[in-house]
């Protein structure tokens, strides 16, 4: 068997990807494919003597099927409970006391793992992962500890927590096809039901070596590493090719709302979203614009809540001028398939959410009647560049690196997003909001407190 199987196409070419916009430094990394389908990215950086380690499978809750949602996210759990060589708890103890850290990540797209060592740990980073890829512990105990400590997370995070529902929900109305239209965490139910036959097949089929990306970034010489990587990955056997997940969606052809009573909002929340194209379109990126323009992008990267920037046209017009509302933000999330444009605004007592639905819905109509200026224009460009600063970690590149080839195939996405998303202009985001951002491709999820705190007659706007 050959050392390593024939470097990609791009290896040469990933050498030569895609430019990095101007000042910004250019993402360096080789690509490779071991014989059994894992593929490897090294990124060296000798800045400091540690390195990042990232396996990302090509596995998130868009590959679960109805009655058995929650998986991906239980084997973020699972993959810590124990492999043919490490016992329960153990991985982390070595990579604590041998001065790393370590976590896993799941979405509806990927799941992904992760440690930062010394450069001098290289072998037992590479170790405890191809260990637990290899040979994990599935048992009766594993799973009902780790289903316990998923239906306590969901508990915790959404179930118990003032609108911790409102994600789900908004997930609920604006898709129809059961891969995006359920989360990530899954429902108490799917969790109880499932077996260990359930998880180990599921095991099988997605975590093997040719469905998962290693990406390694640090003090690191890339052949060496790459041999290292073969020692420790290139016995593990492929398995099939798990089948691709659909995600098309049709049309929504018309407004979807609802209103949910919470017994621990204090305040009434609005939460508008808009279906929008998968990440990898124009429309998608000059929908990013847009919503930092509104509202200041305050969803981001796939995540939703928190605050919208001072400056952005809803904070001014709510928050500010009107005294409509506390807080306000916009943002996108982007996915392989279909994304959600969100916008969320958390009402001052006394306050009508329809009078805020009606000021938010002229600003959204502001967008596709006229252009965006060149100042709100280069706004978004500087915070489009203050995001490539987060690059400066090793982890950062490493999980960018492995999330791009994961769920994109191209991990030269790293360099050329960044190229796309500051070319954007106010033409673009006018076709793409007139597009996009319309009553027909919208949901309005109104969040009201049942004790009635926060509700009351109407309150007038300044």
């Amino acid at each position: 068997m050959k050392l390593l199987a024939t470097l990609l196409v791009g290896a040469a070419a990933a050498m030569a990807q895609s430019p990095a916009p101007p000042g910004l430094p250019r993402i360096q990394f080789t690509d490779t494919r071991l014989d059994n389908g894992l593929r490897v990215i090294v990124s060296e950086d000798h800045y400091a003597p540690v390195y990042a380690i990232c396996v990302a499978y090509k596995v998130g809750s868009k590959d679960e099927r109805k009655g058995r949602t929650g998986f991906a996210h239980l084997f973020e759990h699972m993959m810590f409970k124990g492999s043919q060589n490490v016992g329960p708890g153990e991985l982390d103890f070595l990579i604590y006391t041998n001065g790393g850290n370590s976590n896993g990540t799941t979405n509806t797209d990927r799941t992904s793992y992760y440690e930062v060592l010394p450069k001098n740990q290289l072998d037992l980073g590479l170790f405890l992962e191809a260990d637990r890829m290899h040979g994990l512990v599935i048992t009766k105990e594993n799973l009902e500890n780790q289903r316990q400590a998923v239906k306590e997370e969901r508990r915790l995070r959404g179930d118990n927590q003032a609108y911790g529902n409102v994600s789900e929900k908004l997930d609920e109305l604006i898709y129809d096809n059961f891969a995006y239209h359920h989360s990530v965490i899954g429902s108490m139910d799917d969790l109880d039901a499932a077996t260990v036959e359930d998880v180990r097949e599921f095991f099988r089929v997605y975590y093997a070596p040719n469905n998962a990306v290693l990406a390694l970034v640090g003090d690191l010489d890339t052949q060496q590493t790459l041999a290292k990587v073969k020692k420790y990955f290139g016995n593990i056997p492929r398995q099939e090719a798990p089948k691709p997940t659909d995600l098309s969606e049709p049309p929504m052809n018309g407004e979807r709302r609802t209103t949910l009573n919470d017994p621990l909002a204090r305040l009434v929340r609005l939460d508008i979203a808009y279906r929008i194209p998968p990440s990898t379109t124009a429309d998608a990126r000059a929908l990013q614009a847009a919503a930092q323009i509104l509202g200041g992008g305050g969803f981001g990267g796939g995540g939703r809540g928190g605050g919208g920037g001072n400056n952005s046209r809803l904070y001014q017009k709510l928050v500010v001028e009107k005294e409509l509302a506390t807080q306000v933000s916009a943002g996108t999330d982007r996915r392989v398939g279909p994304g959600t444009f969100h916008i969320s605004a958390m009402l001052r007592p006394g306050t009508r959410p329809e009078e805020v639905e009606g000021l938010i819905g002229e600003e959204v109509a502001r967008l596709y009647s006229e252009p965006v200026s060149a100042r709100e224009l280069a706004r978004f460009k500087m915070s489009v560049r203050r995001g490539a600063e987060s690059r400066i970690t090793v982890l950062s590149r490493a999980q960018a690196l492995a999330d791009a080839a994961a769920v994109f195939n191209d991990p030269g996405k790293v360099n050329s997003d960044l190229t796309a998303e500051l070319a954007v202009t106010p033409a673009d985001i006018e076709r793409a909001a007139r597009a996009n951002l319309v009553k027909a491709n919208s949901v309005v999820v109104v969040t009201l407190p049942s004790g009635g705190a926060g509700r009351g007659g109407r309150r007038g706007g300044r």
